[in-house]
């Protein structure tokens, strides 16, 4: 490629002038070949890589296998929290087979989950990365010396994003408690982690199987919401979804972060993707109302979790109240679930309204009894909006109850549907 009369040294009039001359480009492919030596995986993120990843962080801390008898508390604690939870909702049972999980073992269980939530996010990353720099105004030469090596900045950015997972999930599989802990149905098994426990406990004047009973009766009713309310799981994954389908990227800043990067050091290219600067998205109003649409059925998850385990606990666990304020304190101020997000996909899922939300559950069994509370579940329009969460006696009072024959069934209508009906406010479609 020959260059224009004074303009040699000018890097912004070629965005490949970072790559140097061929043989350059030779020894950075020949490096980066080296890198990506790993077997690939068929989708935008190598999975194999973020457990192994997870794991490790996990083992390096400290993951005993559970012992019998932890397993057995678990267990006893989730049945006991099961019952008394009858007496508190209508919505049934939904532990079938509790269990004791070691932190790998939520790893493990939990990555299918976290896979459907960040692979279409991912994937809008990675292609980006591997494809952004390749404009339509670069010369024909220049194009086809940088071809190869952008298929295989795109092959390793899978295999970065991946490594940012790995690293997001083992943090956060040290800090979790059960299954639940970020109010997505993360598993369909109710579980406790004796591990996360023991963390959650730490510092806490209480009795330990006080706490670890008003753990499981929030797992217990977390799984009734989930097991029960079929229009639920697939509502709040797909408010994740339609997030990652409103992605943008700020192209020209990742031209302009690759620009200063030496590319034939792999190493440097790794710490600046892994480090997340490449791979946060740019927020935009279709991203803004997905969000807002999430933090909102998130925090109504977590107020009824709320308002249900209280009544459960009212009598039987001295230490209940407590408790709560130590979860609620928690979630609200940015607890592993924010952190978590923050990290993979840009997403902060913290339920700001959680005591405006708690307020109105309360308001409605006052008004309506447990039945007609927990009647609001059967159907997604009939749940509170945002603007209800400021008028909770105004929801309750105004509500006027619906005919579910009416409506579309909920296991039929996507998650699209319930969220575009035209009696809901424009911040919550």
């Amino acid at each position: 490629m020959t260059d224009l009369p004074g303009r040699e040294n000018d890097p912004n009039d070629n965005p490949f002038a970072m790559f140097g001359d061929p043989e350059q480009i030779a020894a950075a492919m020949r490096q980066f070949a080296d890198m990506l030596s790993a077997p690939q995986s068929a989708g935008p993120v190598n999975w194999d890589m973020a457990k192994n990843i997870a794991r490790h962080a996990v083992v390096a801390e400290g993951d005993p296998s559970v012992m019998e008898g932890e397993r057995r508390q678990v267990v006893e604690a989730l049945s006991l929290a099961d019952l008394w939870l009858n007496e508190a909702t209508t919505l049934p049972s939904g532990v079938s087979a509790p269990q004791a999980w070691s932190r790998s073992e939520w790893i493990e269980k939990t990555v299918p989950v976290w896979q459907k939530l960040c692979d279409p996010i991912a994937a809008r990353m990675v292609e980006t990365m591997g494809g952004t720099l390749g404009s339509a105004g670069l010369p024909a030469e220049a194009q086809a010396m940088a071809g190869p090596l952008m298929g295989m900045l795109k092959q390793m950015g899978g295999m970065m994003v991946g490594s940012q997972i790995g690293q997001a999930l083992g943090t956060l599989a040290r800090e979790v408690v059960g299954s639940t802990d970020i109010g997505l149905p993360l598993s369909d098994t109710a579980a406790l982690l004796p591990g996360g426990i023991a963390a959650f406990s730490d510092g806490l004047e209480l009795p330990a199987d006080e706490i670890r009973l008003y753990l499981a009766l929030r797992e217990a009713a977390h799984h009734r919401l989930f097991q029960h309310v079929p229009w639920l799981r697939s509502h709040l994954l797909g408010a994740v979804e339609e997030y990652a389908r409103g992605i943008t990227v700020d192209v020209s800043a990742l031209e302009e972060q690759l620009r200063g990067l030496d590319m034939s050091n792999p190493e440097e290219l790794q710490r600046a993707l892994s480090g997340g600067a490449l791979l946060k998205p740019e927020e935009t109003d279709r991203q803004k109302a997905a969000l807002a649409r999430l933090e909102t059925m998130l925090a109504l998850v977590e107020g009824w979790v709320g308002t249900v385990v209280d009544a459960a606990a009212s009598g039987k666990l001295p230490s209940s109240a407590a408790l709560a304020e130590t979860v609620r304190r928690r979630r609200a101020t940015g607890g592993p679930a924010e952190r978590t997000f923050g990290t993979l996909v840009g997403l902060e899922l913290r339920p700001r309204r959680l005591r405006e939300a708690a307020a109105l559950w309360q308001a409605l069994e006052a008004g309506r009894g447990v039945d007609g509370r927990d009647a609001l579940w059967g159907h997604p329009d009939l749940m509170p909006t945002a603007e209800d969460l400021d008028d909770p006696e105004g929801f309750v009072t105004g509500g006027v109850p619906l005919d579910l024959s009416t409506l579309d069934s909920p296991s039929e209508s996507t998650p699209d549907d319930a969220s575009d009906k035209p009696d809901k406010p424009d911040e919550e479609r």
